[in-house]
């Protein structure tokens, strides 16, 4: 017995769908690789994770949360992104401008003892890591292709101008303000009123940060370690009053279950914040992909790369940890020094995870002054140089999109930054591709080319009928031209719509169309379509728009429309002659 739908798949065939899709995210697809290049990623491991450490611990404290949550943070993001992510290279981590974003979250929903509300902060991040593996199944990874550059660069600029805004304050001897504008107004009264210690603790770690790739062919000890060696050493042995870290805890970290009665009672108020978080991680780390990309001549799997993530900040959620991205720093470091696989970026937790369960007393030896100062290298290296100078040489578009980010990333938030240079990308984009839109509305009788068609009719009935050309896609970036058009449209009898040129339609297209033809109709004239592609047809028909026009009147050459016309006028003739009403044979 045959299907009376014959295009349906069996159940069976649907279930090997699911499979097949779930199987994307396997992480098999990392692990079988892992043996391919064992040495050199796991020196790359071990390097990169000497660099992520004081990175971590700055980016930890900095969130408002602790240095140990940046550094499980970074110990999630490696291992789970290593064994689930779309980039073979891909180091994940804290990162900047989630660090900034978790930092105000931190601020503002402080409770009534000044601690942060720790429930809220992780319940926060744990759902932040369902919405990046709801997005990764929904495949959203592609349109990170689609970001203009422009916003890109004002957002990156933005990021960094706010962490070397933030750290300002810690390098001269006080504490990080809670807000980029409190920083501003801080900042000319602390430079009034600094702390020699502090400000000599910061300047020697950011010294060294600059001065030492330049001096040593040493690659596993980078710049940010030394720094951090170098600034905590001067603070100690010269007992500098300074403020400290706190001491870390050492061993497994309590695990902080997500608040039922969060997600319940408060989900209007957590739901906002966590889809600017995974947002933000999608953006972030599918940017620094893009980098690995250029870098390695391969291509990253953009969906599994936000899985891999949400994984990641599920963990961080459960562990105590801030929250994670893909880092761009820590990625290109791993990509120089060899690594080819994701064992670099297990490795690079596992080192981590040893740390953590053996030397996380000693950071209550680590100035606050000293962070600053790494905090503010990396502050300085997000910042787009490709495209400063040549901020004074960019396209008007561009340059409205560019400063728009900057400011909206400064002053507002890092999201909607981006959703405004998105919108104004988009908006130029409709409005460039509406002027390349053509159409052209004539008289048959100012066409004076004999080898048309349209040529076969007599010069009296030429008179009476227009012909509209549609050249582009018809969709709702053309509507305001397709308006103008539709106000020419007068004094004839027929109207022939050529659409051989029309590769596409959508709703506002389909619909001014069908109010062409309704004015045309109301005015007495008979519309004819021509040329129609398939899809454009199908679209229409779903639409109900070709049942005002007729099936009868569509043909797929102009010739065909002018034949049709001439019978039409015969009939017309005949009826006339005979007295009888010439209207039931033009129906049929």
């Amino acid at each position: 017995m045959h299907s009376k739908f014959p295009d349906e798949k069996p159940p069976e065939d649907k279930f090997r769908q699911v499979v097949r899709f779930l199987g994307e995210f396997s992480p098999w697809q990392n692990i079988r690789v892992m043996g391919t290049n064992v040495g050199p990623d796991l020196l790359s491991g071990l390097t990169v994770a000497v660099i992520a450490m004081p990175l971590a611990l700055a980016f930890g404290e900095s969130s408002g949360l602790g240095p140990a949550a940046g550094m499980w943070a970074a110990i999630c993001g490696g291992l789970f992104v290593g064994l689930f992510g779309g980039s073979k290279v891909g180091i994940s981590g804290p990162t900047g401008p989630k660090v900034v974003q978790l930092a105000a979250i931190v601020e503002l929903t402080r409770l009534a003892t000044g601690e942060p509300d720790l429930n809220y902060i992780f319940t926060l991040v744990f759902l932040s890591g369902l919405i990046c593996i709801a997005l990764a199944f929904l495949k959203v990874g592609r349109f990170i292709y689609y970001v203009p550059y422009s916003a890109v660069s004002g957002f990156m600029c933005g990021i960094g101008a706010i962490i070397i805004l933030l750290e300002i304050p810690p390098m001269l001897g006080f504490d990080t303000p809670k807000s980029v504008m409190l920083a501003i107004q801080q900042i000319p009264y602390d430079l009034l009123h600094e702390n020699p210690h502090a400000v000599i603790v910061s300047l020697a770690t950011f010294a060294t940060i600059l001065i030492w790739p330049r001096i040593t062919p040493v690659k596993w000890l980078p710049g940010p370690l030394m720094g951090l060696i170098v600034g905590t050493s001067i603070a100690n042995l010269g007992s500098f009053h300074v403020t400290y870290m706190d001491a870390m805890p050492t061993g497994i970290p309590p695990i902080h279950l997500p608040d039922l009665g969060i997600l319940t009672g408060r989900f209007s108020d957590v739901i906002g914040p966590a889809a600017a978080l995974a947002g933000l991680c999608v953006f972030d780390s599918l940017l620094t992909c893009l980098v690995a990309d250029n870098m390695t001549d391969e291509r990253h799997s953009s969906d599994r790369e936000i899985f891999g993530q949400g994984i990641a900040n599920l963990a961080c959620g459960l562990l105590g940890g801030v929250t994670t991205a893909t880092a761009t720093m820590r990625t290109v470091a791993n990509v120089k020094c060899g690594a080819k696989t994701g064992l670099a970026s297990i490795t690079h937790a596992a080192v981590l995870l040893a740390l953590m369960l053996g030397l996380a007393p000693m950071a209550q030896y680590v100035p606050m002054a000293c962070l600053a100062g790494i905090l503010l290298k990396v502050g300085i290296d997000i910042i787009d140089y490709r495209v400063v100078p040549v901020l004074h040489r960019m396209p008007w578009a561009d340059a409205i999109c560019f400063w728009a980010v900057l400011g909206l990333t400064i002053s507002v938030d890092l999201l909607v930054a981006m959703g405004v240079g998105i919108t104004i990308a988009f908006v130029r984009a409709i409005h460039e591709i509406g002027n390349l839109y053509e159409q052209e509305v004539v008289s048959l009788k100012d066409v004076d080319r004999p080898w048309t068609p349209e040529s076969s009719l007599p010069d009296e009935l030429k008179a009476r009928v227009l012909k509209l050309r549609l050249d582009g896609p018809l969709f709702f970036g053309v509507s305001d031209a397709m308006y103008r058009t539709a106000s020419r449209l007068a004094d004839f009898d027929y109207l022939i719509i050529r659409m051989m040129r029309v590769p596409m339609i959508d709703l506002s297209g389909a619909y001014l169309l069908d109010d062409i033809v309704e004015k045309a109709q109301q005015q007495g004239a008979r519309v004819f379509i021509s040329g129609m592609p398939d899809c454009v047809h199908n679209t229409l028909d779903r639409l109900k728009i070709l049942d005002r026009v007729g099936l009868e009147n569509c043909f797929a050459t102009v010739d065909e429309v002018t034949m049709k016309i001439l019978e039409i006028e015969k009939l017309k003739e005949q009826a006339e002659r005979s007295g009888r009403d010439p209207q039931p044979e033009l129906v049929s």
